[in-house]
């Protein structure tokens, strides 16, 4: 019988490790419910044995083959059953034992042996009988058919412990992911309700990093815009949070370096060096680069670097800055249309307030300096700033009808006819129409239309009298009556000061509201100076235009 030397070695160096070699660590519920130590035995070319000296010391390399053949199994099984011994094998799963392949032996008496004739039947299974015997004399006999059972009892409560514990570590995983998984929607909707087109694209992309950087495992994160012209290395901007190691032109260097420059593909690079073994930049151990974009037009990248616990980036970060630069990209799209569709309505404007001009050379001026009137007199009776916005395009197109009415009669030097006073009276009317159907200029309507109408009901086009008449048609009104009488024109002189206001004043409750009327004295003095100012000098258009 050949020695069990090569097979009773230590136990490996990594024997106390959570999921090692050494079974003991892994299922000492095993040894609980046996009441004794069993004999733990690697089926392995190089595995070893863990000999409890509370077993009888066996051949093992005699057993060797019904080890494997047990170890093959999922059920405790007996690899010696002579009598007085038997020796029971419980297979521990491999995906437990780090990948080894373990049995747990545990020996019992089946028969009274005090004799070396009574333990001969056992020799070839036992290294020394004087020891067997020693081991024999303090064991109770216990019936092969119920250690069978014991066994099989046992090894099922460790398999169910054991599956007990896979899900507990599953659930945990997957509370961990829900987690996870919640912080990102909870980042994708913070996104997604701070989109107002007329949010600030710096707002907005400080907001991003400054959020991400809340759930993702990096020390720095950062929104990288290049200039218009790739080649120009000190345009572009940087927001960045955390401790982001690069500035504005080191970024450039490092895409430049990476040859991302505006290609559509995300980089994931972890430890640089490695890979690339002349890496410049120290500072960077990992990196993310993500690039921001929407449908043909590229804005910038993401990025973030150097991974908070020493780990590696992998694809959920990946896939988490792209669903943001997604977002964004949208954003930046849309935005750049609603400017453009802005600068559009900007265009139309101005096209007919030039109109007006040319077609009414006396009144050149008129419609921007009723806007900016208007203006200060919305301010001052504490209208909000959209409103504000409001009233200012509607100054410049309360007269935009005039288009449709005769030369002859815009121009008369002279007193109007009954006839003609009626035709121009039909210039609110033609602006309504004319601008009824750009969506973009609704809401200036009921000022083309109505800014001629009276606080006591004289006023046309259909006579609205007091509250009915629209809020900012009235104040449109007062401003458009002080431009008119306050003005030259080649047929009389503007009103001195001290007679316009006389007229204003009387016509407080009549012809205008009277808190529109309180309003401009309140204002006067810099009401007058601002309709001296030239279009240049007031430059209202240049606030205004992005909020429309």
């Amino acid at each position: 019988m050949s020695s069990s030397a090569a097979l009773s070695v230590s136990v490996p160096a990594n024997a106390g490790a959570r999921d090692s070699a050494d079974p003991r660590q892994r299922f000492g519920s095993l040894t609980r419910w046996l009441g004794r130590e069993p004999s733990w035995v690697c089926i392995e070319p190089a595995g070893g044995v863990v000999h409890s000296p509370d077993q009888p010391r066996l051949h093992y390399e005699e057993l060797r083959p019904l080890l494997q053949q047990a170890a093959c199994g999922n059920e405790a099984v007996a690899v010696v059953d002579q009598e007085p011994l038997l020796v029971i094998a419980v297979p521990l799963p491999v995906h437990l034992t780090a990948g080894s392949v373990w049995v747990a032996l545990d020996c019992y008496l089946t028969a009274p042996c005090r004799t070396p004739e009574q333990a001969r039947p056992v020799t070839p299974w036992v290294l020394e009988t004087e020891s067997f015997l020693q081991w024999a004399a303090g064991q109770s006999v216990t019936p092969a058919g119920l250690a069978l059972r014991l066994l099989q009892m046992a090894q099922a409560r460790l398999e169910q412990e054991l599956q007990n514990e896979q899900l507990s570590s599953e659930v945990e995983q997957l509370c961990e992911q829900l987690c996870h998984t919640y912080e990102e929607i909870s980042l994708l909707y913070r996104l997604t309700h701070n989109l107002a087109l007329n949010t600030q694209e710096e707002e907005l992309a400080a907001a991003a990093v400054e959020w991400i950087g809340q759930i993702m495992p990096a020390q720095g994160l950062a929104i990288y815009l290049p200039p218009r012209r790739w080649s120009d290395s000190a345009g572009g901007y940087l927001w960045d949070c955390g401790s982001f190691p690069l500035d504005r032109r080191q970024v450039k260097k490092l895409l430049d370096y990476l040859r991302l420059g505006t290609q559509r593909t995300p980089c994931l690079l972890n430890h640089p060096r490695d890979q690339h073994p002349d890496w410049p930049f120290e500072q960077v151990q990992e990196l993310i680069a993500v690039p921001i974009y929407e449908s043909e037009r590229f804005f910038g990248w993401m990025l973030a670097v150097n991974h908070t616990y020493g780990g590696e980036f992998g694809t959920a970060e990946v896939d988490l800055l792209q669903s943001i630069s997604t977002i964004l990209g949208i954003h930046r799209g849309n935005t750049l249309y609603y400017r453009e569709q802005g600068e559009l309505l900007t265009g139309i404007v101005r096209s007919l307030t030039s109109a007006i001009d040319a077609k009414d050379p006396y009144t050149h001026g008129h419609s921007d300096r009723v806007a900016r009137v208007a203006v200060r007199l919305a301010r001052r009776l504490g209208c909000d700033s959209r409103t504000v916005d409001t009233i200012y395009l509607a100054g410049l197109l309360h007269d935009i009808g005039k288009i449709g009415i005769d030369e002859r009669v815009l121009r008369k030097p002279g007193r109007l006819t009954d006839e003609e006073f009626e035709h121009i009276k039909q210039h609110t009317v033609i602006g309504y129409e004319i601008l009824q159907d750009i969506k973009q200029l609704r809401h200036v309507l009921p000022v083309v239309l109505h800014h001629h109408e009276a606080w006591d009901g004289s006023g046309y086009p259909h006579g609205l009298a007091g509250e009915n008449i629209p809020y900012l048609a009235r104040v449109v009104a007062v401003a458009d009556a002080f431009d008119a009488m306050s003005s030259d024109r080649p047929y009389r002189k503007g009103m001195d000061d001290q007679r316009l206001d006389e007229v204003i004043r009387s016509g407080a409750g009549k012809q205008w509201d009277p808190r529109v009327v309180e309003a401009f004295f309140a204002c006067r003095d810099e009401i007058r100076r601002v309709s001296k100012l030239s279009p240049e000098e007031d430059p209202m258009e240049l606030r205004i235009w992005p909020s429309l």
